[in-house]
């Protein structure tokens, strides 16, 4: 069995970081697996670039100059990430796909792929839907707007009054090219459950299957050390925020940020990783320190064990990697109780989920887990779900089982 992905984006960190880490798990379970990807951040002779000479860079560039002029008819909106999957390269034309018996897609933006190609992938198709883009019609989260559940249109996040605006112009076109012989994988019960709402994909096959680390490259290293290598001298709690960009419009920054104006500052120290604009945290009162954009697992090791908490406050999260490599580093997490992340931490066992969208639940959820009898049995608790359900080789099993379920078909 010939597996082959389709994968945009940096595979060491993001989304794309999950999907590296289940190619890996199969590969140790024996099975053929092989990526396609448009970095050149992985040295690895099972990964496939498209992106390969200096031509290919160049019509790279423009292909994603095409995608942002669209987006000027729209002066009025929102500055988020906002995808439209016109323009792609032809992976159908390689190698790789010609050999491969099963085609598994996960995020493919960032002008990778355009979604014309799928139509005439004559193969069996999984796509592990890894945020809300494969179900909107341009957006990777919708927040409050449901209009993924109809047609579009009237895009909120396009500023746009107009019901057949760009959005609809998109959301016809999955609907138009997407394979009928396709499975959509949710990596979180949430995930699935959109799916399974959506207009695109409320007559597929959907599947739940957890997103997933390598618990062998994240795991507990005692907090004193871990403090000890940073460089971190302090003796008090250590409340630790993290994401590729702290401050994602979904990530709920702002939600933290007031959550600890209810803190004693004399009692916390407040660690961070990824950008992070500082201005927001200064006249705070704590001590704190930045570690800047982290992507070794090794300094990422070192910080999740050094912290009391890890503070997940996103407002909308597919799952919430951050989360397990942080659970699994034996530091308990407290999130709010919904979307992607209420599925991760179990309320009061390995963490906390506080009401949505309290700052003063969350405030209360971080006194709880650091004033705990039982904190110890709260990390135990942490590293044991993620070794059993969120560890890349349990995953991949699960999917090998539905592979051979599809090929059988």
């Amino acid at each position: 069995m010939k597996v082959l992905h389709i994968i945009a984006g940096d595979l060491s960190g993001g989304a794309a970081k999950g999907a590296y880490n289940l190619h890996k798990a199969l590969i140790t379970s024996g099975e053929s697996s092989h990526i396609f990807n448009n970095t050149l951040s992985k040295n690895d002779p099972s990964v496939s670039v498209s992106i390969n000479s200096d031509k290919k860079k160049v019509l790279e560039v423009l292909k994603r100059k095409i995608e942002a002029l669209v987006l000027k008819f729209y002066p009025k909106r929102i500055d988020r990430i906002f995808s439209m999957g016109f323009v792609g390269f032809n992976f159908i034309k390689t190698n790789e796909y010609k050999e491969a018996d099963i085609i598994h897609l996960h995020w493919i933006n960032s002008s990778f792929v355009n979604m014309k190609i799928l139509a005439n992938i004559d193969k069996p198709i999984i796509w592990t839907v890894r945020d809300m883009w494969p179900l909107t019609g341009g957006c990777h989260y919708s927040l409050d707007c449901t209009r993924y559940t109809a047609n579009c249109g009237k895009c909120p996040q396009l500023g746009s009054n107009n019901e057949f605006d760009l959005s609809r112009i998109i959301l016809n076109r999955k609907i138009k090219y997407l394979p009928r012989n396709l499975t959509a994988v949710g990596i979180s019960p949430w995930v699935s459950e959109i799916l399974n709402r959506s207009t695109l994909f409320k007559d597929k096959r959907v599947v739940q299957i957890n997103n997933c680390i390598d618990t062998t490259e994240f795991f507990p290293i005692s907090k004193k050390k871990a403090r000890e290598v940073l460089g971190i001298k302090t003796d008090k709690n250590i409340l630790l925020m993290g994401a590729n960009s702290v401050t994602d419009f979904y990530k709920g920054f702002d939600k933290c940020i007031e959550s600890l104006k209810k803190l004693d500052t004399q009692r916390y120290f407040l660690l961070f990783f990824g950008n992070l604009d500082e201005s927001s945290v200064i006249d705070l009162g704590f001590e704190y320190r930045s570690m800047g954009y982290i992507t070794d697992v090794i300094s990422l090791r070192l910080i999740y064990s050094s912290a009391t908490i890890f503070i997940a406050p996103s407002i909308m999260e597919a799952f919430g990697k951050t989360l397990i490599e942080s659970m699994a580093c034996k530091t308990p997490v407290v999130c709010f109780n919904a979307t992607g992340p209420k599925d991760i931490v179990t309320h009061k066992v390995d963490g906390y989920k506080a009401k949505p969208f309290s700052t003063t639940s969350l405030a209360n959820g971080i006194e709880w887990v650091v004033n705990n009898d039982n904190y110890e049995e709260l990390c135990e608790k942490a590293r044991e779900k993620v070794v059993n359900e969120f560890d890349s080789v349990v995953v991949a099993k699960q999917y090998i089982s539905l592979y051979k379920d599809i090929l059988n078909k």
